[in-house]
């Protein structure tokens, strides 16, 4: 049996990951541990889950994997510095202290994490090379293109290639400062929202807006080839030199300073969201374009931060040349902890593939989960109120119909996700029929933004009935943006068709008016017996209740925290919003029935996190 630890990324959301001889058995971001969002610190706990549950000390482990190569990325920043000098002194100097302390000595970090046991060598791959692995390896196909997509790594910012069995191979790639990933970073901080982590924020925002500013972002900040590849105005962007993303020059071309956190949303910003989401879509488009013809390939798999924008891998999957395309799930920097643990195990050490019809990503449920007795003893510490259910059909009947009765559900159930998605392993469930839903669990449940859209999940055999979709067309990891079917839509009547801005939240706009965004669009899970087991049940017993295969899916957390991982996490959550029910595998709490809850234990609750 060989072992393989990957780890990432000592940037932004660490992370861990465990196959053995090929097969993916733990992944797990480091902030689920935690408790802080999208921690970059070196992801001891992850790595101790990871060895956990596949019974192995780091003594026995026999490869371990970096998912970059972090000399190359310091020559980046000493080149980067160097050429923007004497601007950006004080950057260098914020920059400088981490890297001469930990980050040049990443093997003697990583030796020391795993308590010297580890005394083999560490593997060090290069970013996007990772990327690619976490995209082909476990996809469903034999052999794909390959485009990844992001920020920057080392100096790629986007790459291509083919996967073929059991290699990969990267053929090009647009090198920084010229980037997708940033110059979509730089609009999220010029509207106000924080970069690494508001971009989804962005996506969510630019359907309230017009597209007015497409063209001028066109002309004036970037340069975009027929292939795809685009260069940037730098005299526009102060990511270079400064502490900043945009500089003042950009600021006059948009007319006014940058959005402060916090403060109302205008028009400006819609506009602007609308405007660079157009244009990122723009440039994937003609990505993919160019790939398939250099490729040859029928499918696509994709990964990086980029590949997060689920608006754009709709538009890629129905508009573009591929039959069919895989996303990673996790396709930030979190998913090169796994990525950099395949590409050790097919490309270094040429061991064989095996392709699963679906993928080999296992739903993405690849994090902890906990035994009845656990969660028993947990909620009997909280002094808790419960019901236990063992009849896995009265479950989720009884669930379903709380959820039908218009009761918010915490649902907490078998191993936990890996990435950025709540899957129906820790998500807060709703009824997309309500009219209501979407404004109670932004403002009531989630503490965030009104403007946010949710999700649906709904049945596989039943997504093209509401959806804009072919029925062999499946999005199990949330990963695609699809119009909602004409004829669940809602006629409009003029008045509401000149609705502006956030007021377009006050029209219903379909039969399932919680998840129908202002757009007609929604960002669609299909779910599935094989991946989804207990989730899928529930579902159904929600159609037989209902007559509706489709539940609102959010993510079991509230703004500026991680998804929640422990029995403990989610009781508490639960507890400090205004959710009315929790389901943690077979034990059912009802918010009357638990002890009183003080405000100040909520406001305590939620001065943990960062509400930016």
């Amino acid at each position: 049996m060989t072992a393989i630890l990957g780890i990432s990324s000592f940037y932004h959301d660490s992370a861990a990951a465990l196959v053995m001889d090929g097969e993916i058995v733990a992944a797990a971001q480091e902030e689920r541990f935690t408790r802080r969002k999208h921690d970059p610190r070196f992801p001891e706990n992850a790595i101790a889950y990871c060895l956990e549950e596949a019974g192995l000390s780091p003594a026995e482990l026999d490869f371990v994997g970096f998912y970059d190569k972090p000399l190359l990325t310091f020559e980046r920043l000493l080149e980067t510095h160097l050429g923007v000098a004497p601007k950006g002194f004080s950057a260098f100097l914020k920059a400088m202290p981490v890297w001469l302390k930990q980050k040049l000595y990443l093997r003697r970090e990583i030796h020391n994490g795993l308590h010297k046991a580890y005394q083999r060598r560490v593997v060090f791959a290069e970013h996007h090379q990772s990327h690619a692995a976490s995209a082909f390896f476990p996809s469903p196909f034999e052999e794909a293109a390959i485009l990844t997509v992001d920020g920057v790594g080392e100096w790629a910012t986007a790459s291509f290639g083919v996967g073929s069995g059991n290699k990969i191979r990267l053929t090009h790639e647009m090198r920084f400062p010229h980037s997708v990933g940033l110059l979509y970073s730089a609009f999220t901080y010029f509207c106000g929202f924080r970069v690494n982590s508001g971009e989804y924020k962005l996506m969510g925002l630019a359907p309230y807006g017009e597209p007015k500013y497409a063209d001028l972002i066109l002309e004036k900040l970037i340069d975009v080839k027929p292939d795809g590849s685009m260069r940037m105005d730098m005299s526009y962007f102060n990511f270079l030199a400064g502490m900043t993303m945009t500089s003042s020059k950009f600021s006059q071309l948009f007319g006014g300073q940058p959005r402060q956190p916090e403060s109302p949303i205008t028009q400006r910003e819609m506009d602007i969201a609308a405007s660079i989401q157009q244009v990122t879509e723009h440039i994937m488009l003609r990505m993919a374009h160019h790939v398939h013809v250099q490729t040859g390939m029928k499918n696509l798999c994709l990964a990086g931060g980029v590949a997060l924008n689920c608006v754009a891998n709709g538009r890629i999957l129905r508009e573009g040349p591929f039959e069919k395309i895989w996303i990673q799930p996790a396709a930030g920097d979190a998913g090169g902890a796994l990525g950099v643990a395949l590409f050790i195990w097919h490309q270094l050490l040429n061991k064989e593939r095996h392709v699963k019809p679906t993928d080999s990503q296992s739903g993405s449920y690849l994090g902890p989960c906990f035994s009845s007795d656990s969660i028993q003893k947990s909620l009997d510490d909280k002094g808790a109120h419960y019901e236990r259910i063992e009849d896995e059909q009265q479950l989720c009947t009884r669930v379903a119909s709380l959820i039908s009765d218009e009761q918010v559900v915490g649902w907490m159930q078998g191993r936990m996700e890996f990435g950025p998605r709540a899957l129906g392993g820790r998500s807060i469930l709703g009824d997309a029929r309500s009219e209501k839903m979407q404004s109670v669990m932004n403002l009531k449940i989630k503490f965030r933004e009104s403007f946010r859209p949710f999700a649906p999940s709904i049945l596989a055999d039943r997504a093209s009935d509401y959806f804009v979709m072919d029925c062999e067309d499946s999005s199990p990891y949330m990963l695609l943006v699809m119009d909602v079917h004409g004829e669940k839509c809602k006629q409009l009547d003029m008045e509401a068709v000149k609705t502006k801005g956030l007021d377009k939240l006050k029209i219903v706009r379909s039969d399932v008016p919680a998840i129908t965004h202002v757009d007609f669009s929604a960002r669609v899970q299909t779910v599935d017996g094989e991946r989804h087991g207990r989730y899928y049940k529930l579902l159904e017993q929600f159609e037989k209740i209902t007559g509706s295969p489709i539940l609102i899916n959010t993510s079991f957390n509230v703004r500026g925290e991680p998804i929640v991982c422990t029995p403990e996490d989610a009781y508490r959550c639960f507890m400090a919003t205004n959710m009315d029910a929790l389901v943690i595998e077979d034990y059912v709490l009802l918010k009357k029935n638990q002890p009183n809850v003080q405000q100040h234990a909520i406001d305590e609750y939620l001065d943990q996190f960062s509400l930016d």
